[in-house]
């Protein structure tokens, strides 16, 4: 999906989408939920797959949890 199509989804600018994707801007929740709506993902799932990501490669490369 393109930005152009995700944001017509959306209801927002083309610029909506790409400013959160080059990390000038963050969403909230409420947009969060209606972008995994729009993209046929589930907000649960998603959150599940990140936290899988980020504890197999923590940021700093040190094992936190033991």
């Amino acid at each position: 999906m393109t930005q152009a199509e995700l944001a017509a989804a959306l209801g927002k600018p083309q610029s909506f989408v790409a400013k959160y994707e080059n990390g000038e801007r963050r969403i909230d929740i409420i947009e969060f939920a209606d972008i995994t709506a729009a993209l046929g993902v589930s907000c649960a799932d998603l959150l599940v797959r990140l936290a899988q990501g980020t504890e197999k490669s923590p940021p700093d490369g040190n094992n936190t949890t033991g």
